[in-house]
């Protein structure tokens, strides 16, 4: 292993513990980030031209050939983790409307792409978790908008027409431009393709930095309320990933798909959250996002691990599980 691969295995392994650092760095110096405090839209739709690139052909076949798996674990992600999060919005922020949105946004989007490496380390089928998150990429333009005006526009007002061309310019444009890349040039595309996780994470790095940094006034000025956000994101990233799992297992639907859907279910983008929620809320609505961010790296992290070293799947246990 050279240094280069190195340094990625060190920024992979502790990526929960990077996306902490960075945002106390933001949150301690802000004024240093000034100059990358517009750069959220530009770095998350990096992050998703990555995904373009990267994504296998495969995957959409294997939608279009077996789709049963990757409608059910989408279905299952979507209604329980926006169910869960307006329940949250509502118990823990009745009277902190923009924390509220917030919460409910940072549910309400497509799933994250660390659920893939994740579904990747558990011994999860990682075709099916590409499969779902690509559906997830393509709908959640139309059902995040329609989500938040029909929920959140109860705490506050949403325009959903600017929210709706906002994640068609951030995601969807960005997704599809690197599939074209792919398919047009994809001997190319192989040269690069090495470098796109750290490329990711640097981006998501930017994203941490500017929405923290951005915040930080509103931090301070609701310190008190951080344990109850925390508290809030805990289990906004728990019970639905463990729900999605049990669902998938009630289903009698195969242990390696069962942890694709759970890490599906239970890790949303919360990083598109937060740049949203800057752009059309807030500092303080971007606060529960970063901070399920950093939950839902961290959970998912330890549950994948879990999986790896303490619950293996072997051929026998794929059939029992089944």
């Amino acid at each position: 292993m050279n240094f280069f691969q190195k340094v990625i295995a060190v920024i992979s392994k502790f990526l929960p513990l990077w996306i902490i650092v960075c945002a106390l760095i933001a949150y301690i110096i802000p004024e240093f980030f000034t100059s990358i405090r517009n750069l959220t839209s530009l770095a998350l739709g990096i992050i998703f031209l990555l995904m373009g690139m990267t994504l296998s052909i495969e995957s959409f076949i294997s939608v279009i050939k077996k789709p049963k798996f990757a409608f059910i674990g989408v279905s299952i992600k979507w209604i329980i983790s926006v169910g869960l999060s307006v329940i949250l919005a509502y118990i823990f922020f009745t009277n902190e409307p923009d924390l509220a949105a917030g919460v409910i946004l940072a549910g309400s989007v497509s799933s994250g792409t660390s659920a893939n490496l994740y579904s990747l380390i558990a011994g999860g089928e990682v075709a099916l978790s590409l499969s779902m998150a690509t559906i997830d990429t393509i709908i959640s333009p139309l059902l995040t908008p329609i989500l938040m005006q029909f929920f959140a526009g109860k705490f506050i007002s949403i325009e959903f027409w600017s929210l709706f061309l906002n994640i068609i310019y951030v995601v969807f444009i960005p997704l599809f431009l690197g599939l074209f890349i792919k398919w047009k040039w994809g001997n190319k595309v192989e040269v690069i393709t090495p470098y796109t996780s750290v490329l990711s994470m640097l981006a998501l790095f930017i994203v941490v930095l500017s929405v923290v940094s951005n915040a930080q006034q509103s931090l301070q000025d609701n310190l008190n309320l951080l344990p109850i956000i925390f508290l809030t994101v805990f289990l906004q990233v728990t019970i639905p990933m463990f729900t999605g799992y049990f669902i998938a297992r009630l289903l009698k639907i195969s242990e390696t798909n069962c942890r694709a859907i759970l890490f599906h279910t239970g890790i949303c983008n919360t990083a598109l959250a937060a740049t949203l929620a800057m752009q059309h809320i807030n500092s303080i609505a971007a606060v529960p996002a970063v901070a399920n961010m950093i939950v839902n790296l961290t959970m998912g992290a330890l549950v994948a691990n879990l999986f790896k070293y303490k619950f293996q799947i072997t051929s026998k246990a794929e059939t029992f599980l089944s």
